[in-house]
């Protein structure tokens, strides 16, 4: 039986992955511009702080997913494994975007195994 919340958690864990990937560089960018514009004497609102807050939104989003998915597949006797990589690399972001590439591995990880749905070994 194949549950399509399985499917929505991988489909957005590989959204996020992309996402991820783009996070240093987007935030940097965003940084670097908002320390220009602080030199130039006009001070404006921080447009890196907006765009990371976006981030964490699509990560807590995936981290949600995750643990309905968890809790469904459980109960329909599929494979956990997916899940439980998705909330420890969403929980990873959430905590820092330091933790940007091993956020990363993770999601491509629980990704596969999400979209499997194995059944669970007993």
């Amino acid at each position: 039986m194949k549950l399509k919340i399985n499917t929505a958690a991988g489909i957005l864990d590989i959204i996020n992955v992309l996402l991820v990937a783009g996070s240093w560089i987007i935030v940097l960018i965003g940084a670097i511009s908002e320390s220009t514009v602080k030199s130039n004497g006009t001070i404006t609102g921080s447009a890196s702080g907006g765009v990371s807050v976006f981030f964490y939104i699509m990560l807590g989003l995936g981290l949600i997913l995750h643990i309905i998915g968890l809790i469904q597949s459980k109960k329909a006797d599929i494979s956990i494994t997916g899940h439980v990589l998705g909330i420890i690399g969403s929980a990873l972001f959430l905590v820092s975007m330091i933790f940007a590439l091993p956020t990363f591995i993770l999601l491509i990880i629980a990704a596969v195994f999400t979209l499997k749905q194995a059944p669970a070994k007993k």
